[in-house]
């Protein structure tokens, strides 16, 4: 059985939905920023906390768990540099809870989520796993610090892990089930499809003088089942021994710029954005793309849907929603 933290948030329950085809699984949430109805019913749901040791506890005791996928955290870069104490407490402390329990269970199978957060502002086109690890703001410390802890406990206790970092997981499942839904919406093309749908008045463009061919920031999106894809391979390779301990990236090698994510929901909806240019946000890169080549040539794993893919499916699931 897999214990998936975090499932009933946003990457968390596509992995699930796919994850179930597969394995047993059982979810833990404290369905803080999660929803319990984006579960897939095929999983054993169980509300509690990733920081309470008794909340962990009665899950190894109560079902078989032979790995443990980790997706519980706070992710938002702005709210981490307004209040970095929440977020070395829910991504480092809770995660050392974690981590304790497992290790007293004998399950030492990780799935970590990580974020390319981690590599800050790099000076490369295409970012890999060897780039420097420089974050900018305390959440891509926050998963920093978590990575350094697994491989302290490679050494000292024999845990096995994989680390994924990715930036922008986008889209939704195709069956319009599940999707992404915050609360704030920070992502652009929710916010986008959300003004496309008059929910919003319009869509801030921040900065359109950047180094890049049309001037707006270029960033990487990936299709959120790709990502659930991903995550599953990495799983078999850890269980199947192929891999022990390794950091792979999720990109989709190419980037799109601001400009072109909304023209494309414009294409993929018919209707017209309300844009509104704005400056700069601080601390604004103007490319941000990882290249996947290492889980490519040794899993053999690479984003298979495209922009319009990814949009079209959020689209569907955003005109399913009763906003």
């Amino acid at each position: 059985m897999i214990l998936v933290v975090g499932g009933a948030g946003y990457i968390g329950s596509h992995l699930v939905k796919e994850l179930v085809e597969k394995e047993d699984v059982v979810v833990l949430d404290n369905l803080s920023t999660g929803h319990r109805s984006a579960v897939d019913n095929r999983a054993i749901f169980v509300k509690g906390d990733l920081g309470n040791e008794e909340d962990l506890q009665m899950v190894f005791r109560s079902y078989p768990i032979k790995a443990v996928m980790h997706f519980a955290a706070c992710s938002l870069v702005g709210e981490s540099v307004i209040d970095p104490l929440k977020y070395y407490q829910n991504n480092v402390a809770s995660t050392l809870t974690l981590l304790k329990v497992m290790l007293k269970f004998k399950v030492k199978n990780f799935i970590f989520s990580s974020t390319a957060a981690t590599y800050g502002i790099p000076d490369v086109a295409l970012i890999d796993e060897s780039s420097a690890t420089t974050p900018i703001n305390p959440y891509g410390q926050s998963k920093l610090m978590v990575e350094q802890i697994l491989s302290d406990l490679s050494t000292s206790d024999g845990l096995k892990y994989v680390i994924l970092r990715y930036f922008n997981a986008a889209g939704a499942h195709e069956s319009a089930e599940i999707g992404e839904s915050h609360d704030p919406e920070t992502h652009l093309i929710p916010i986008v499809l959300q003004q496309l749908l008059g929910l919003r008045e319009k869509v801030s463009v921040f900065g359109s003088d950047y180094d890049t061919p049309d001037g707006t920031c270029i960033r990487d999106y990936i299709h959120v089942t790709d990502l659930a894809s991903a995550h599953i391979l990495a799983l078999k390779a850890l269980l199947t021994g192929k891999k022990s301990a390794e950091i792979y990236n999720l990109g989709n090698g190419l980037g799109y710029s601001v400009k072109e994510v909304i023209e494309t929901c414009e294409r993929v909806t018919g209707v017209k954005a309300n844009i509104e240019m704005a400056d700069r946000r601080q601390g604004d890169p103007a490319r941000l793309v990882a290249s996947s080549n290492k889980i490519f040539s040794e899993l053999g794993w690479k984003a298979e849907r495209n922009l319009e893919k990814i949009i079209a499916d959020a689209w569907k699931w955003h005109q399913n929603q009763k906003y």
